[in-house]
């Protein structure tokens, strides 16, 4: 990928391969005149409102990420703007995998969706865009407490076990999304979409630890609140961005509840405005309740219910040996021992070895390609784990090399070949490997047998991690690097090219202020031919209203807008709110 794009930021230069497949250019030039006045519309009205509830750094932290009321974001000057505190942000094609979407929050990068959402979706989307990550997620950046926050989720999340329903929950959303924002959109797929969501997310039984953690994430990053039960503050993103929400959130019907370990029992709907929400005094007990429930994970328990949440996500895992040793592939085997002890672990399919997040040499899932086996645990009568044996201890016991031997372990599994290999690291025993040999369970049962060809056998007392995903991704996944995202050149019709050509006029006209004579032509085409428009009539009553000329102009777009709101019941609220903020101007951008 030679051409990758690092815009020159840290952060974004410091991303893994497995990461950059996701990146797609942002291709600035196809955000038509009306996706840039949709932006405008969105970001007046965040602004008139959020003023007086969003957390304080809402204003000061949109000109810290680079972004301004009047245009669509580009990806650079964001960028140069993230970098300085110690960010950056990169743009990819709708939805990703959750945890790659966490990796990203670890690695301090904002992944923006490069689309923005249709004029007809303009105060609510189900697909990610452009306004909601923008100018929902980059203004608070600049808060440190918050961004620690932020990236240490992602650190947690991206660990996060997955049960296999979760797989199939996001592929459905992804989806849907997609279908939904579709220009040509087929109604009967949508429907049929919308019913398999649904019932997929009726039928997802026990949430796993990437859904408990995704309501912690919902119930912050997207829709917190700080401050007091009586008066917070709004710093979730999907209220920042929702111009719909961020209202009616404030009222009395909408319950405020403290913010701590028992929210994640509260699921979330994500099609639906939320009947409560949760404050927090400060961001630092973010950080502490994610705390609190990382100490639950898998990924610092280890043991036996780790395993078995591993053979439940069907998807690749990675567990922890206590001298370090990593294995990653699809579990399907565990054995225990009386005591609830791990005894045993079998995965299926290709697998891979690896040591402090690095693959080890020649043990890469070509090698290991039907999978891997090994037990867990202590020799019989051993004082001492097989990992913690110095090369005096292996010479004693006899299991130095081109020596035939049989070790026994606890559990009875027992272990008879030749070693021909002794692999340490960090004066850990990791693995042994045997020829000529054959592993047979506590019941006699043959778990390998010398004609498989070699055996590596791991080491180490207790399983101390397990987590999602391969130990070393860019070693063990599939990179497809896709960086030619194809680019979306939409041909429009001839009627659509006229309209964004009006959009484009009226902007020239409100910057350059010349010119000033054409709106009432304009307006006479808007009525004539694109009456389903009502942005760029706003547009033109703005420039007249403040201007204060053409007041017969003035009254009549007022007319035809009061009249369209009171008939249209899908425009009702976004051309009075547009009129609102027309009559009662914000001052541009001011630094609170």
């Amino acid at each position: 990928m030679s051409n990758f794009n690092d815009f020159n930021n840290a952060q974004v230069a410091k991303l893994p391969k497995h990461l950059k497949q996701f990146i797609v250019a942002q291709n600035y030039e196809k955000y038509t005149p009306i996706d840039q006045a949709v932006w405008r519309y969105v970001m007046r009205q965040n602004y008139s409102y959020l003023k007086n509830v969003a957390y304080y750094p809402y204003i000061k932290g949109l000109q810290s990420a680079g972004l301004s009321i009047e245009y669509i974001p580009d990806l650079q000057t964001m960028n140069d703007n993230l970098g300085k505190i110690g960010w950056g942000a990169v743009t990819v094609d709708g939805f990703i995998p959750p945890a790659a979407f966490m990796e990203y929050q670890a690695y301090r990068v904002l992944v923006i969706a490069a689309d923005i959402r249709q004029i007809n979706h303009i105060e609510y989307t189900p697909a990610p865009d452009i306004i909601h990550e923008s100018a929902g997620h980059a203004p608070i950046i600049a808060d440190t407490d918050y961004n620690n926050y932020l990236s240490y989720f992602g650190s947690i999340g991206a660990k996060a076990m997955f049960s296999a329903k979760d797989f199939e929950l996001y592929e459905a959303i992804r989806k849907l999304s997609i279908l939904k924002e579709a220009a040509d959109a087929d109604e009967y797929q949508i429907a049929k979409a919308e019913k398999e969501l649904r019932y997929i997310n009726e039928n997802m039984g026990e949430p796993s630890e990437m859904a408990l953690l995704g309501r912690l994430h919902w119930w912050t990053v997207e829709y917190g609140l700080i401050g007091t039960l009586e008066n917070p503050k709004i710093y979730g993103a999907g209220l920042l961005s929702s111009i719909g929400e961020s209202a009616s959130c404030m009222q009395e019907n909408v319950e405020k509840l403290w913010y701590n370990m028992y929210t994640i029992n509260y699921p979330y709907d994500i099609t639906k405005t939320q009947p409560q929400l949760f404050v927090t005094e400060t961001f630092q007990n973010l950080i502490d309740v994610l705390e609190q429930f990382a100490d639950t994970m898998a990924f610092r328990r280890g043991g036996t219910e780790s395993i078995m949440k591993a053979i439940a996500c069907k998807n690749v895992a990675t567990a922890v040996y206590s001298s370090g040793l990593q294995v990653s592939g699809v579990f399907t085997d565990i054995g225990v021992s009386a005591a609830e002890d791990v005894t045993f672990i079998k995965t299926t399919g290709p697998s891979a070895l690896a040591f402090i997040g690095k693959q080890l040499t020649s043990h890469g899932k070509n090698y290991h390609q039907d999978g891997f086996s090994s037990p867990v645990g202590k020799l019989k009568d051993a004082t001492k784990p097989l990992e913690d044996y110095s090369d005096e201890d292996i010479k004693t016991v006899g299991y130095d090399l081109a020596n035939r031997t049989k070790m026994i372990f606890e559990s009875g599994i027992t272990v008879e070949g030749e070693v021909i290999n002794i692999l340490r690291e960090k004066d850990k025993v990791l693995l042994i490997t045997f020829t000529d040999c054959t592993v047979s369970g506590n019941n006699n049962n043959i778990l390998f047998k010398p004609e498989w060809g070699n055996y590596d056998m791991a080491v180490g007392e207790k399983i101390i991690s397990v987590f999602n995903g391969a130990a070393d991704k860019d070693a063990y996944e599939e990179i497809t690097l896709i960086s030619e995202e194809k680019t979306h050149k939409i041909s429009y019709d001839d009627k659509t090219t006229k309209l964004h050509q009006l959009y484009k006029t009226v902007r020239e006209i409100r910057e350059s202020g010349e010119n000033l004579e054409q709106l009432s032509e304009i307006f006479n085409q808007l009525k004539a031919n694109h009456r389903q428009d009502w942005l760029c009539a706003l547009e033109i009553l703005e420039i007249v209203f403040h201007k204060k000329i053409y007041h017969q102009l003035e009254k009549e777009i007022q007319f035809y807008l009061e009249i369209k709101a009171g008939k249209e019941a899908d425009h009702t609220k976004l051309i009075n709110d547009g009129l609102h903020v027309i009559k009662h101007p914000v001052s541009q951008l001011v630094v609170e």
